[in-house]
């Protein structure tokens, strides 16, 4: 249990290294553009090949269609949630109204949403004696950085204390790390069935998550090179998960 909410926080850890860079260096938008670019062709290749299919050859096609299907919806659902008490879930476009309780909230609880399914689905890999999923773990840790790095570089630029800024990135670290424990913990001891679903809905909630906001953040920063710079990672996913 310990092994899997220490690789949960190592997965997430990149949020607080977004955060510091984004509060002391002015990166251009475009430069941000691309690497979240590269992280959503990296997060499509993990979700395809190392949830999917994974969860497919488990247990058949009814856990993988009810998973898609329900973590599809939990991850709408939520992000309309969260977007309607005041936090905006473009990924580098939120606002920097950081004083409002109610933005701040959201900003975390929308940070939490994202790494929610990644952490429970590195916790899950680790049942029954397995190892980690190096390809998974390196597309989340990738996606993550420039989520944290748009977001510190705006409230940085409104005034907000780094320390303030930090501190709030290293309190979803720590729930990350508890949720991956949560993942090895509740699911040791059900069968395929239980972890296939649990699985896709992880990919249904992370592929809703890179269209909705991913790609089309890359694009609008980056411009059609943001295309190609995810073939690149998704490239870079699918060797990785070869070894």
């Amino acid at each position: 249990m310990l092994g899997a909410a220490w690789w949960a926080g190592v997965a997430a850890s990149t949020l607080v290294i977004g955060a510091v860079v984004g509060s002391y260096l002015h990166a251009s938008r475009r430069a941000v553009g691309l690497v979240m670019a590269f992280g959503a062709g990296a997060l499509i290749s993990s979700i395809s090949f190392e949830l999917t299919e994974e969860a497919y050859a488990t247990a058949g096609g009814r856990p993988v269609a009810a998973g898609l299907a329900l973590g599809a919806l939990a991850f709408f659902f939520g992000d309309l949630a969260i977007e309607r008490m005041g936090g905006r879930r473009r990924q580098g476009t939120r606002s920097a109204q950081d004083d409002d309780d109610d933005a701040a909230l959201a900003l975390l609880l929308g940070a939490a949403l994202d790494g929610i399914p990644e952490s429970l689905i590195i916790g899950l890999s680790l049942v029954g004696g397995g190892h980690v999923d190096l390809a998974f773990l390196v597309s989340v840790a990738v996606s993550n950085v420039p989520e944290s790095f748009a977001s510190a570089s705006e409230r940085r630029a409104a005034g907000v204390p780094v320390r303030n800024i930090v501190s709030q990135w290293l309190i979803i670290v720590a729930v990350s790390a508890l949720f991956g424990a949560i993942g090895f913990a509740a699911f040791s001891h059900l069968g395929p069935w239980a972890v296939a679903f649990t699985q896709s809905f992880g990919a249904g909630a992370l592929l809703t998550m890179v269209m909705d906001t991913m790609a089309p953040t890359a694009f609008g920063e980056a411009g059609a090179a943001s295309g190609l710079v995810a073939v690149a990672g998704f490239a870079f996913a699918f060797y990785i998960g070869t070894f």
